[in-house]
């Protein structure tokens, strides 16, 4: 029999952390995060990082595992979080993956494969010299699935993105099954209020030193082309610190490209038919749900 185990999408700011705490608590569970961002020690309030007061006692996996200044690749989180798996279930707990990464996640439980496709130094230096913008609206047109999940002005997973698309014909193949059983939980808010609350957790984000942790990071030598990198929130501190755009252009531009990430993101777990889309005011009824999942 496969390992059962929840998984718990949707998109940002739509209180995946906080459900996956109180099934934990509610199901003798730990959570793996799947964040592509939160596996990085110091990008804590840009990214909305879990604080130990939240967290409650309950045992998280993949937060703060990588240095910022390195790239943590879907392959790095599927060999982590295989194994943080296999380690929570020898306690008899229940895994709990949860975190808006879809490519991550998939990669993760198998629903794709992650190819072995060696690097192509000559396509890398006729890429590289194309835009983010260029790179994106090529990857489009090469795998529009994989364009789907992935940080639209991020160079480096564009390019390595393309590399794969040239070698395979497109990024990964789907795989029919995946390696465990899975109870997918989808949360989705309605469209004014998640708008709304990504209108207020970026303000209280403001209020607790994101701008602060920016100058940190860069202090500790996270360089601007990384921070670009390492996208969103930290693109956009990387531009403030530079002088680029103003605090309102920050606050603005930000939050729009928030609210477009979130619409990306809904776009990609759409395709997933196995998942059981909840409002996150449903908390009964999700941990009905889990129970019954867990008693067959």
């Amino acid at each position: 029999m496969k390992q059962k185990i929840v998984v718990i999408v949707g998109p940002t700011c739509s209180g995946k952390t906080a459900l996956s705490i109180r099934l934990a608590k509610s199901f003798n569970g730990e959570v793996i995060s799947a964040d592509s961002r939160q596996v990085y020690r110091g990008l804590n309030i840009g990214t909305g990082k879990v604080t130990k007061k939240e967290i409650a006692g309950v045992p998280h996996h993949l937060l703060d595992v990588a240095s910022p200044k390195r790239v943590y690749t879907a392959h790095d989180f599927t060999h982590d979080g295989r194994k943080a798996i296999d380690r929570i279930v020898k306690r008899e707990k229940l895994p709990i993956v949860a975190g808006g990464t879809g490519f991550y996640i998939d990669a993760l439980v198998g629903s794709i494969s992650l190819p072995n496709v060696p690097p192509n130094p000559v396509l890398r230096k006729k890429l590289e010299k194309k835009t983010a913008e260029q790179l994106f609206k090529l990857l489009e047109r090469k795998d529009s699935v994989r364009a789907l999940s992935i940080d639209k002005d991020n160079p480096v997973r564009l390019i390595r993105a393309l590399e794969i698309a040239e070698a395979l014909g497109k990024n990964p193949p789907s795989v029919s099954e995946p390696i465990y059983d899975i109870l997918w939980i989808g949360i989705a808010p309605k469209k004014e209020i998640l708008k709304k609350k990504i209108n207020e957790r970026l303000l209280a984000r403001m209020k607790q030193g994101m701008i602060r942790e920016g100058t940190s990071l860069r202090k500790s030598g996270l360089s601007h082309k990384r921070m670009e990198a390492l996208g969103l929130e930290y693109r956009y501190l990387s531009r403030l610190l530079r002088k680029t755009i103003t605090k309102k252009e920050f606050l603005t531009e930000l939050e729009q490209e928030i609210n477009h990430f979130t619409k990306r993101q809904m776009t990609y777990w759409k395709r997933n038919k196995k998942i059981t889309w909840f409002d996150p005011k449903d908390l009964k009824e999700i941990e009905a749900t889990v129970k019954i999942f867990l008693a067959q």
